[in-house]
């Protein structure tokens, strides 16, 4: 149903964290989202982890099958008079695309932002939720049951 892109974003992450490239403008690619994704009934859930983020920075979009979101961490506002002692937090633009199955019911998705997790709920489509299947039988053999 869902599939993840990106196989090397790992590599991509520890290269950053080696290289020392993570500082904002020295690496073009955005930086990773971390993510949990599952199914709950008749919705899949997915949970990108966004902390710091402000609400109002992040965008949630759907084109075809394909879901994108993406955040926007801006540094701390500060005068002329601040010097930053450590910089571990990653700024910058983050974004994650995730391909969806045609079962899934991209008219419907609904998105929350709650303690830094960003929830986007994307329901079963209909024609893939099990029915039952009632079986047809000519008038003859419908007497037979019958009897």
């Amino acid at each position: 149903m869902l599939m993840r892109t990106d196989p090397f974003r790992e590599l991509d992450r520890f290269a950053q964290q080696v290289l020392g490239t993570a500082t904002p403008g020295t690496w073009s690619k955005p930086a990773a989202m971390p993510m949990d994704a599952y199914r709950a009934g008749n919705e899949f859930v997915v949970c990108f982890d966004l902390p710091g983020v402000d609400p109002s920075a992040i965008e949630v979009d759907i084109e075809r099958n394909v879901l994108t979101v993406k955040a926007e961490r801006r540094p701390l506002p500060g005068g002329d008079d601040v010097q930053m002692q450590v910089t571990e937090r990653p700024l910058g633009v983050f974004s994650r695309q995730l391909f969806l199955g045609d079962t899934l019911d991209t008219d419907h998705i609904s998105a929350d932002y709650s303690a830094g997790v960003l929830t986007v709920r994307i329901p079963v489509a209909e024609k893939a939720k099990p029915r039952r299947i009632e079986i047809a039988g000519t008038r003859e053999d419908r007497k037979e049951i019958q009897a």
